[in-house]
């Protein structure tokens, strides 16, 4: 009875992205209901009291998916030590203008790839979901699982210091300790691991070329992670921490730097995704220049910029499957739709690009039936932007209309339901 009175709303897109077929339709409608959308096409029977959103001037994409966040943060500075200044309450509170900022820029669903303070990403997702908070649809690991003192970890300080339980709540030292904290995870209602393969770039004391968990170690979590039915995404550098990540079933490799040609074809082999942040040194390295990012982290950082980014190249050439992420919180939230134009620039077509941040990353997320394309029967999120994405991917930098369950957030140059 009450969805016989749900009100049906209209939008009309003079050209609609299609990323599952990567072509372009013109003069389309939209119907959706009760958060979905119902049906698609030019030529539709609508309720003659429907709610018309009226988009034939703009092109119409899915909502944009970035797959490497960490929006459950808080106000980053680049500093990890300063995560001890707060408490969880106050970092958690600190990470809504995050989910909003992530919203109003296009991205209506996010993959959170670990937090510092454990958990903190469940509850944002969690408030999110019931609409206490304006947010991107969150999947969320809840932790870091690394190594003792590994990357991801909260690192530096001296040796007599304490640490309160959710700065080390993912620690694992061994295979049979790897499967203890995916039964933790996956018990406190995760969507997904994540494990560090290798070093870091953004943690002190680390070295983005030392390898940390072993590939046995990684297997265990994949195969204990797959119990649950999760899927694992790894942090890696390193070639060998790639290969690692590779052959233990990782769903995903994230940055990949040194992703040589053997690497892309045994990713190829397997099935394997990775996701590059080919965009966020500019922003490591604009932090250099005025203080914010220490100076170990650009010590790391050296040489690895460009390597990464002429490997992508490589990989995309190759076929490698590729899914859009960009470490948001390195740079600001809501600049993520930054990262389109360097993809493009080191070798993606702009649909390709496009297809990374929907269709692709929807797969990688094992929620294609949900998102990634505007279909019947999938949530109805959408965005907007006027002019050709195709032809100038920067558009997807000013998305000026958002929409995510049926709910418009941002009309024009007005954020909707402000919270």
């Amino acid at each position: 009875m009450q969805l016989a009175g749900a009100q049906v709303t209209v939008v009309r897109a003079g050209r609609l992205i299609d990323p599952d077929s990567g072509t372009v339709l013109t003069n389309q409608v939209i119907m959706i209901k009760d958060g979905k959308v119902q049906a698609v096409g030019k030529e539709l029977a609508l309720p003659t009291d429907a709610k018309v959103i009226d988009l034939s001037d703009k092109t119409v994409l899915p909502g944009l998916i970035d797959c490497h966040t960490h929006v459950a943060d808080g106000q980053g500075d680049g500093e990890p030590f300063n995560v001890l200044r707060k408490t969880a309450s106050q970092i958690a509170l600190e990470s809504v203008p995050n989910a909003r900022a992530m919203l109003l820029s296009g991205f209506t669903t996010v993959r959170d790839v670990g937090t510092y303070r454990a958990l903190n990403d469940i509850a944002l997702r969690d408030a999110i979901a019931r609409g206490d908070v304006i947010g991107p649809r969150m999947f969320v690991a809840g932790a870091y699982i690394t190594i003792t003192g590994g990357a991801g970890a909260m690192t530096g300080q001296a040796p007599d210091i304490q640490l309160p339980w959710d700065l080390h709540y993912g620690e694992a030292n061994s295979p049979w300790e790897v499967r203890q904290k995916v039964r933790l995870l996956a018990h406190d209602g995760v969507d997904l691991i994540k494990m560090l393969s290798t070093g870091a770039v953004l943690t002190h004391g680390s070295n983005p070329a030392s390898i940390e968990f072993t590939e046995e170690e990684l297997q265990a979590g994949v195969d204990e992670a797959r119990r649950f039915g999760l899927r694992v995404a790894v942090h890696a550098h390193a070639a060998e921490g790639i290969r690692n990540a590779i052959l233990a079933g990782a769903a995903s490799v994230e940055h990949a730097e040194y992703l040589d040609g053997d690497l892309i074809a045994l990713a190829k082999q397997h099935g394997t995704y990775v996701v590059m942040d080919i965009y966020d040194d500019e922003c490591i390295q604009a932090g250099g220049k005025t203080g914010q990012t220490p100076v170990d982290f650009l010590q790391h950082e050296v040489g690895l910029a460009q390597v990464q980014r002429d490997n992508f190249g490589k990989a995309v050439r190759a076929g490698v499957k590729m899914a859009f992420g960009t470490d948001a919180g390195v740079c600001p939230y809501g600049t993520s739709g930054k990262q389109f134009v360097f993809m493009v620039k080191y070798g993606m077509t702009p649909m390709q690009a496009i297809q990374a941040a929907t269709s692709s990353a929807a797969d990688l997320l094992g929620h294609a039936n949900e998102v990634g394309s505007i279909k019947a029967g999938k949530y109805a999120d959408l965005i907007a932007v006027s002019g050709d994405p195709l032809k100038d991917i920067r558009l997807l930098e000013q998305v000026e209309f958002v929409m995510k369950d049926g709910k418009v957030y941002k009309s024009g140059e007005a954020a909707v339901g402000a919270q």
